[in-house]
């Protein structure tokens, strides 16, 4: 606090007083001479500079405090004073404080008005942005793209498309941003309208609409980007290169990989997991061996292929020669030796880890589910809450599961008031989980509750009702609601099929 009081001190008011004629002077005739001083006093411009770089160099280092005296301690104050209060505030995470001090402000200029819209567009109050937006007494394109950016960032592209239209005049800002919003949530044929409305693109923008195009798997499109671009960095070559990998047409990432001119780490890695992705481990390793720099992915990447494959030896060497291994590392490791059967492996592997996390329980949990020792798998799960670790879909599923197979009734109708608890009771992934618990535990009535939950119901949902209701002798409900699931659009698979014929033969007996 002391140095930074003394790199940016407060500026002082040095009185100095005349020297005396004599060595004697009266009390009156001293005052009389200092209070006609202060009244000629006035503090300079320079004196306000100093107390305003000493606010933003408080606020850059996160002192809102030490901000506020000098500010408090400022006889005169300028908009500039404000400003760097207010973005101070905004800087630090006090948006509160930030927005008192505008509302307060005698007097506010553009940068102070932008500062504020930024703040709101920042804490995602659009509404209340937008609002002070169109109050602004005048808005410069810096006003323009706050609004803008604020509306594509959270998802309201057609909101960010009306602010782009009404501009008064566009920067490339404007531009990247419209774009950005397009491809971020998938409307890849508006991204390629604009694009096609303007020639002067950056390398920036182009990147992001071949991007897009890869995320979409429209690789023709993608690759007619990547023909036409009038420069190349590395990101438009890692980008192409990683879209054929991960859609398989390995021969075309091989070529362009071998025509790169610049291989970073990313595009070794993006070969490797090209040949993973596709079983090809044999060629993913020899890149792998060929990479002049190996960062964690990589070597994940060669790990979890190996693994993929049930090739625990290989995965374990690697493993073991890993230089810095990460919570990623671990977790495959734990998850491959688990759905392997190595179960005891896999605890070894658990009980060294340096740091663990959600993954590392609920792969613990799903492998002793799926070894058979459920006991082991509830147990866990009652760890995985003591060691404060916060309880996932996945470790929930699992639990579930565990009691399914040992028709632990009433502890599943504690997991399910936890998944309340949690929010998780109406997603198709838990909720499967949850309806085959309490179909297996011959609870009828929950089983149908939980299946009504369920929001997005799949085959798998729509199965294990049926399933259900055929297997506790509720035939006719479980026709029911086959018939209900083939108006719904969802196709039945083998396994439905099976039960229908099941079901119609017992009709047919039951006549």
């Amino acid at each position: 606090m002391r140095q930074l009081h003394s790199s940016c001190p407060i500026p002082t008011i040095n009185f100095q007083s005349a020297k005396p004629k004599n060595s004697y002077s009266s009390k009156k005739t001293s005052t009389s001479q200092n209070n006609k001083r202060l009244q000629n006093f006035s503090i300079t411009d320079s004196d306000i500079v100093k107390w305003n770089i000493a606010i933003t160099t408080h606020m850059r280092n996160g002192l809102c405090e030490s901000a506020l005296r000098v500010f408090n301690s400022m006889s005169r104050r300028s908009s500039v004073s404000y400003n760097a209060m207010i973005s101070g505030y905004l800087r630090n995470h006090k948006f509160d404080l930030a927005r008192d001090l505008f509302d307060k402000m005698p007097e506010r200029d553009l940068f102070s008005w932008n500062v504020m819209l930024t703040g709101y567009v920042r804490n995602r109050d659009l509404k209340t942005a937008r609002a002070l937006f169109e109050r602004m007494p005048e808005r410069d394109i810096v006003s323009w793209n706050a609004m803008l950016s604020g509306y594509a960032q959270n998802g309201f592209v057609d909101e960010a498309r009306e602010i782009f239209d009404k501009m008064p005049l566009k920067n490339g800002i404007s531009w990247n941003g419209l774009l950005a919003a397009y491809v971020q949530n998938g409307r890849i044929e508006d991204a390629k309208r604009l694009f096609e409305s303007k020639m002067d693109w950056t390398l920036v923008s182009w990147n992001c609409l071949m991007g897009g195009f890869v995320r979409k798997r429209r690789l023709l499109d993608a690759r007619s980007v990547f023909d036409r671009m009038p420069k190349r960095d590395e990101i438009s070559w890692n980008t192409i290169i990683t879209g054929y990998a991960q859609n398989g047409e390995m021969e075309k990432a091989r070529r362009l990989f071998e025509e790169s001119p610049v291989q970073d780490v990313f595009t070794w890695t993006a070969m490797v997991s090209g040949y993973v992705q596709n079983g090809k481990l044999d060629e993913a390793r020899s890149i792998f061996d060929r990479m002049p720099e190996k960062n964690s992915v990589s070597w994940n990447a060669m790990i979890a292929g190996y693994v993929h494959c049930k090739r625990m030896d290989m995965a374990r060497e690697l493993f073991e020669e890993m230089p810095s291994r990460d919570a990623s590392s671990w977790n495959t490791m734990i998850t491959g030796y688990a759905q392997s059967g190595y179960i005891a492996h896999a605890r070894s592997l658990f009980d060294n880890m340096p740091q663990r996390d959600s993954i590392s329980w609920s792969a613990m949990i799903a492998g002793y589910s799926q070894n058979g020792c459920s006991e082991e798998a509830l147990h866990f799960f009652v760890e995985m809450q003591r060691d404060c670790e916060r309880l996932n879909r996945s470790s929930f599923t699992c639990a579930l599961s565990t009691c399914s197979n040992i028709a632990a009734l009433e502890l599943g109708k504690q997991l399910h008031c936890r998944l309340v608890k949690a929010g998780y009771q109406t997603g198709w992934y838990v909720g499967n989980a949850l309806l085959a618990m309490y179909c297996k535990c011959g609870s009828i009535d929950e089983a149908r509750d939980a299946f009504q939950e369920i929001l997005e119901k799949d085959v798998v949902s729509w199965n294990t009702m049926i399933h259900g209701y055929a297997r506790h002798g509720f035939g006719e409900e479980a026709l029911t609601v086959f018939e209900l699931m083939k108006t719904t659009g969802i196709r039945p698979d083998d396994a439905t099929m099976v039960w229908f014929d099941t079901l119609t033969c017992y009709s047919d007996m039951s006549n």
